[in-house]
């Protein structure tokens, strides 16, 4: 699984012209995952995106010591199985890497449910549609989080 962490200041999602999933100051997850992935390392990312340190106190400049949990921010959550994408041979990219979309999509949804009991403000995109993703950058700070099935 592969996560690519971005702190934001706002955050938006648009499927057909309409805005389907809108955050403010937290967290936008663009979410890969491969078909060896299991729950164990949903379980894993869920814990990591909720307690990494990626924010300041209010007062204190660029020091790291809050999570979005502590600061109550909000995530907005995509599914982007292009994280997978394989550019090394030819010139388009392969996906071969990336899970099923029968797969993918159940554990992107288990995914979901597990934040969800953060009680932060989660959003989504819509699985498999075209989206276009509005993001106001927070630094910016920009993370590549992976955990690979054992």
């Amino acid at each position: 699984m592969k996560i690519v962490i971005q702190k934001v200041k706002s955050s938006q999602v648009i499927v057909d012209g309409k805005i389907i999933g809108s955050i403010n100051k937290g967290l936008n997850l663009l979410v890969g995952i491969a078909p060896t992935d299991t729950e164990k390392e949903l379980d894993w990312m869920v814990k990591k995106c909720l307690e990494l340190r990626l924010f300041s106190r209010e007062k204190e400049g660029n020091k790291w010591e809050k999570s979005v949990q502590e600061i109550e921010g909000e995530i907005l959550v995509i599914s982007q199985f292009t994280l997978y994408g394989d550019c090394k041979k030819g010139r388009r990219p392969s996906f071969s890497n990336s899970a099923p979309p029968n797969i993918a999509e159940n554990l992107y949804n288990l995914f979901v449910e597990k934040l969800k009991l953060s009680n932060l403000k989660i959003e989504t995109g819509i699985f498999g549609a075209m989206m276009e993703v509005k993001i106001d950058n927070d630094g910016p700070v920009t993370l590549l989080l992976e955990k690979e099935a054992l």
